[in-house]
């Protein structure tokens, strides 16, 4: 999904949240959660959109109407230590 789609179903209002999701070497991954379905959202090239930072993403998003909007840190310290990933390895923070 594209940036003009996201819009036109956030307009509608089909977008339960929006997951900003950090991801390793900083960059940042915007996540549309529609009926239990997460869609990533993509540059105009199709490829996955990524963002420089929190600020970045409220910029790209000034225009869209209010919607659910968070943060999501995935934890490595599993991944570090050599351990399987568990069902609690993320933070959520809302915006």
């Amino acid at each position: 999904m594209n940036l003009q789609e996201l819009n036109a179903y956030a307009i509608a209002r089909k977008v339960d949240e929006l997951n900003l999701i950090s991801m390793e070497g900083g960059i940042y991954v915007l996540e549309a959660r529609m009926h239990g379905a997460a869609y990533v959202v993509e540059d105009r090239h199709g490829q996955v959109m990524h963002l420089r930072s929190v600020e970045h993403a409220r910029e790209v998003l000034h225009a869209f109407p209010d919607l659910p909007f968070n943060l999501v840190h995935t934890s490595v310290h599993d991944e570090m230590c050599g351990l399987g990933a568990s069902g609690e390895d993320s933070l959520k923070v809302p915006l």
